[in-house]
């Protein structure tokens, strides 16, 4: 046995150290009426490299933005020595206990009463959070603000008593929810998959009508160097926002050499039935993924209980795109686990349905549909992706976030080595016809950062080719052709397998 010691392990990820490259680089777009400390109407975007960063820029988890709900009771008998009062709320923690009152010979009127009553309460504020006042008969008590505004309905104040002290009532009202603490999970949740990630943050004005512009102001602001976005919409789902985006993305960030995707969240807390949602295998709007997953059990089913709104699984699937090779399939069991044993650990939808709750017709259904979401598998720990589809047709070359990455990636890379040539010489035969030396250095060019992808295992393999008969000098264009073999995805896996009498 080794003597007795202090030991220090090393952690990693910490300092939110940026990697090599840009494919992680991505963005958040908030849309909300007020702005935290470190936010202003003229400086609405921030970079953060860790949860630190966010919080240093005002956005907490304090819960400190919102309002907290206040209920009374308020006592109209004094009752008699001995009788007992207890008050249990049922919040977003579940059932608490504020503490018990004895009925003593001292407190001989219901204003005595409520001055011990409220004593109770305070006595354990600092266990339970909640706190008391009495003004003459009646005990007001304030909640903590994390309750949001799930205090607000039904009848979470219960008074049971025994003995004849009697009163009444009031339940909670006025509880406001925080966006701030919302805002913080899906950064949070972010940085947890993705330690060394880079994140642009853009907080704007609800707008009267959504066109997702700020999409290309996040991007510009960033130089062009987000990869992908995620887009929290604090209203309710709208499958014509898909295709909103993807004409954004198009027309404004792709044509202007700024390729990005983007994942979209909404509230989906009024859908009952998820399954009546638009088949976004009808939409052509491969640039935008959506987003209707949640945690069923740890801090993100306390946030949808406290904001009454879907808190979704945005951050986290936007923290595995970053992590992601442009690659991979971010549904990729081996190398995605979702959850840390707590988070994402117990798995749910947007409207609060728990998948487990869910048959597996349910699931193939929505799957089919092309939303995301997370699922279980059997004989294996953790929570995962069902896939990354994208809002079109299964059949497309762009159905899935992998495949929009990858050929954004090669697109980048082509444009970026082909530039130095843009206006340059084009060298022809007497006959017209462009020379092998002209076609050499174009096709070098073209290459060799799809050659790098190659090795980086992101593509398979690729083909430039240049028609050396076209005519450029009556069009003043050189077209090169690329062809891309990209890796694929075993997203099935079918093993045949029988009994023999010998191998």
């Amino acid at each position: 046995m080794a003597l007795n010691d202090i030991i220090f392990v090393k952690g990693q990820g910490g300092l939110g150290r940026p990697l090599q490259g840009e494919d992680f680089i991505s963005g958040l777009l908030i849309y909300a009426a007020s702005l935290p400390s470190g936010f202003s109407s003229s400086n609405r975007i921030k970079q953060f490299f860790s949860v630190a960063d966010a919080e240093a820029a005002g956005i907490k988890a304090d819960y400190s933005d919102g309002t907290a709900a206040t209920g009374s009771y308020a006592v109209s008998a004094t009752g008699s020595n001995g009788d007992t009062l207890n008050i249990k709320v049922t919040g977003v923690d579940g059932i608490v206990d504020l503490g018990t009152y004895t009925k003593v010979s001292g407190d001989s009127t219901t204003a005595n009463v409520a001055t011990s009553i409220a004593a109770v309460i305070n006595a354990g504020t600092v266990t339970h959070g909640y706190s008391a006042i009495a003004t003459t008969s009646t005990v007001t008590i304030t909640a903590p603000k994390k309750n949001g505004v799930f205090l607000n309905s039904g009848a979470p104040i219960a008074v049971t008593i025994v003995g004849t002290i009697a009163g009444t009532i009031t339940q909670f009202t006025g509880g406001v929810a925080s966006k701030q603490a919302v805002w913080h999970y899906h950064i949070a949740e972010y940085f947890r998959i993705q330690p060394q990630g880079n994140l642009f943050v853009g907080i704007f004005a609800v707008p009267s009508t959504y066109t997702f512009a700020e999409i290309t102001i996040m991007q510009n602001y960033a130089s062009g160097k987000i990869r992908q976005i995620g887009v929290w919409k604090d209203a309710t789902f709208a499958v014509g926002d898909l295709t909103t985006i993807h004409n954004e993305i198009v027309a404004n960030d792709d044509a202007n050499h700024k390729p990005l995707s983007a994942i979209y969240a909404a509230d989906l807390s009024a859908t009952a039935d998820l399954s009546t949602l638009t088949d976004l295998n009808t939409l052509s709007a491969n640039k935008a993924s959506a987003v209707i997953g949640q945690d069923g059990a740890g801090l993100g089913s306390l946030l949808y209980k406290s904001y009454g709104k879907s808190i979704t699984v945005l951050g986290a699937v936007l923290g595995a795109t970053s992590l992601a090779a442009v690659s991979d399939d971010i549904a990729w069991v081996g190398k995605f686990n979702m959850s840390n044993g707590y988070e994402l650990d117990t798995l749910a939808f947007a409207n609060g349905v728990l998948v487990s709750a869910s048959s597996q017709s349910f699931l193939n259904n929505l799957d089919n549909l092309r939303y995301i979401f997370l699922v279980k598998y059997v004989g294996i720990s953790g929570s995962y992706i069902n896939d990354s589809h994208t809002a079109i047709v299964v059949t497309s070359d762009y159905a899935y976030i992998e495949n929009n990455r990858t050929i954004d990636k090669a697109i980048r890379g082509v444009y970026a080595s082909l530039l130095p040539a843009l206006n340059g010489p084009l060298q022809l035969n007497s006959d017209g016809t462009l020379t092998d030396t002209t076609i050499a250095y174009f096709t070098s060019l073209a290459e060799t950062n799809l050659t790098q992808m190659i090795r980086d295992n992101e593509l398979s393999a690729q083909q430039v080719s240049i028609n050396t008969t076209q005519n450029v000098l009556a069009t003043n264009t050189l077209i090169i052709a690329v062809k891309l073999v990209p890796i694929g995805v075993a997203r099935a896996i079918q093993v045949n397998i029988k009994f023999t009498t010998s191998i």
